[in-house]
C-alpha cells in the first residue's frame, strides 16, 4: 500500500503557545482580502481565549454549537455562503475547538472555493483545487483530526469525510494549557478515541512500519494517561494526551480503522450519538475483534469511574438498527482493512446489525 500524505507545514506546542498565532497567520493575510475567518466552539464564547486570539477588526468571528450535533454538509454550506456573500473569500481560516470545530474548519476551507453542495464531495479526492489557508488549534486531546486528511460531515445520505490532499492543516497549535477545563467524561471518551485509532490502525490489513511507529508511541502515552502511576487529568497527563492524538491521527492516516469506527459512525448518523462516545459503546463489545485491547479498554474504564451504559439496543427499533447497519455496510475501506479485501464473503448486513444488537 503507498499513500501521498500531505503532512502539516508547521506545527508548535507548548504551554502558552497559542499567543503564537498572529506572528503565523499575519504573513498570510497578503492573499485574498486580507481577513481570517475565526470558527470557535460556543463553549469559549465568554472565555478570556477569544481575547488571545488577537482578531483584527476585519476578521469575521462565527461561534459554532457542536453540542448539539456533529458537522453536517448544511453547515458548512451556510457558513461558506455566508462569508462569501458578506465577506468576500478570506485569506484563512482559523478553527479553535475540539474535532467537529477542526473538521469545520478544514471544510470550509476547501468548499471557499469550490462550487455547489459540500455533499456532493464526501468521500475520496472529488474536490480538484486547494482551498484557502487554514489553521487548526485543538482545545481538546484525543480526534486525531488536527492532523488527518480528512473532515468528517454527516450529509443528508451519508456520514463520510471530504478527503483530498488539500484537506490537512496547513499549520497547528497544540497548547496543552487549553485542556484544562474539558469535564471528566468528554476527556475520557475523547481520549479514547485516539486509544481505539491506533488499535484498529495495527490489527487491519493496512498496517505498515510508518502507521506501527506512530501507533505504537500513542498507545504508551495512552496507557501512562489511562492507566499509568500518575494517570488522570493533570498538566503532565494534558501534554501527553496531546501528542498521542496527534500520533494516532498520523497512524490512521497512513492505516486505516477499521469495525469499531463503521459502527460508530451508524449510531452517530441515526441517533446522533457523539463520536467518542459511540466508539467507547462499541468498543467495549468488540472483543472477539479486537481482543485484549477491549480488556485494557475495560480497565481504563473501572479506573476512572465511567459508566458506560449498557443494554442500550433494547430501546432501538428494528429500522433504526436496519438503518445504522447501512450506514456501517456502506464503508467498504473500514471493512477491507479490518477483515481482508473478500470482507463482504465473512460479514453479511444482517451480521452487521447483530454487531448493534450487543450494545
Amino acid at each position: 500500500m503507498h499513500k501521498i500524505l500531505n503532512n502539516i507545514g508547521k506545527l508548535v506546542f507548548g504551554r502558552g503557545s497559542v499567543h503564537q498565532l498572529s506572528s503565523m497567520i499575519d504573513p498570510i493575510r497578503e492573499k485574498n482580502n486580507g481577513k481570517f475567518v475565526f470558527i470557535v466552539d460556543h463553549f469559549f464564547k465568554s472565555s478570556s481565549l477569544v481575547g488571545d486570539l488577537k482578531l483584527k477588526p476585519e476578521d469575521v468571528l462565527y461561534f459554532e454549537d457542536c453540542d448539539v450535533h456533529e458537522p453536517t454538509t448544511e453547515q458548512i454550506d451556510r457558513l461558506r455562503d455566508d462569508i462569501l456573500l458578506n465577506h468576500g473569500l478570506p485569506s484563512g481560516v482559523v478553527g479553535v475547538g475540539g474535532g467537529s470545530i477542526m473538521d469545520i474548519a478544514k471544510a470550509l476551507s476547501l468548499m471557499l472555493t469550490t462550487e455547489g453542495p459540500s455533499s456532493d464531495y464526501q468521500g475520496l479526492n472529488l474536490i480538484k483545487k486547494p482551498g484557502v489557508f487554514h489553521l487548526g488549534i485543538p482545545t481538546i486531546s484525543g480526534t486525531g483530526a488536527e492532523c488527518s486528511t480528512t473532515a468528517v460531515l454527516t450529509g443528508p445520505v451519508k456520514k463520510l469525510g471530504l478527503k483530498c490532499e488539500w484537506t490537512v492543516f496547513d499549520q497547528i497549535i497544540l497548547d496543552p494549557s487549553l485542556t484544562h477545563s474539558v469535564p471528566r467524561n468528554h476527556w475520557f471518551y475523547t481520549g479514547m478515541d485516539t486509544y481505539i485509532h491506533c488499535i484498529e490502525s495495527e490489527t487491519g490489513i493496512h498496517n505498515n512500519a510508518f502507521s506501527r511507529a506512530y501507533g505504537e508511541e500513542s498507545l504508551k502515552l495512552c496507557r501512562e494517561v489511562f492507566i499509568g502511576p500518575n494517570s488522570g487529568q493533570n498538566e503532565e497527563n494534558d501534554d501527553k494526551l496531546m501528542i498521542a492524538s496527534l500520533f494516532g491521527g498520523l497512524s490512521l492516516t497512513y492505516s486505516e480503522v477499521g469495525v469499531c469506527h463503521a459502527l460508530s459512525y451508524g449510531l452517530s448518523k441515526i441517533l446522533g450519538y457523539r463520536h467518542g462516545y459511540a466508539n467507547c459503546i462499541a468498543f467495549n463489545h468488540l472483543h472477539d475483534y479486537y481482543g485484549d485491547a477491549v480488556l485494557e479498554f475495560k480497565q481504563m474504564l473501572a479506573h476512572h469511574s465511567i459508566d458506560l451504559p449498557q443494554n442500550l439496543s433494547s430501546g432501538w427499533t428494528d429500522d433504526q438498527i436496519s438503518a445504522m447497519a447501512q450506514v456501517s455496510w456502506n464503508l467498504p475501506h473500514m471493512w477491507i482493512h479490518a477483515l481482508g479485501h473478500d470482507w463482504e464473503s465473512k460479514i453479511s448486513l444482517k451480521d452487521m446489525e447483530g454487531l448493534f444488537r450487543r450494545l
